[in-house]
């Protein structure tokens, strides 16, 4: 098994959701985010310019099968892309083990 975070615009969440969901992975976890990688922002206000130092970023996380895991990036990846600086990461991180709380599953059967 592995976990799949990826930092991605917040914009862009419901187009993710939405590719995920079409390849059946409908379960993930959600948190509101601040960063940023090599990128600043700079942004205008009353004729002002400022860099904002940290953007606002979702993470999504996801624990999927060995073998799906090529199919899921491309659905985050074919989702969250616009093509500019600042579209966000991808991190791929192995897991150990998984329990379903409610029945006590565990492994593969508890994702």
């Amino acid at each position: 098994m592995k976990k799949i975070e990826a930092i991605i615009r917040p914009e862009r969440l419901d187009t993710v959701r939405k590719a995920l969901e079409d390849y059946g992975y409908p379960g993930m976890t959600i948190s509101e985010v601040r960063g940023h990688g090599k990128q600043h922002e700079i942004q205008q206000w009353r004729g002002q310019e400022y860099t904002v130092e940290f953007l606002n970023r979702l993470k999504i996380e996801i624990v999927v099968l060995d073998r799906d895991v090529s199919k899921m990036l491309n659905a985050i990846v074919g989702g969250a892309r616009t093509g500019e600086t600042g579209d966000g990461k991808i991190f791929i991180l192995p897991v150990e083990d998984a329990v379903r709380i409610r029945t006590g599953e565990g492994g593969e059967n508890a994702i």
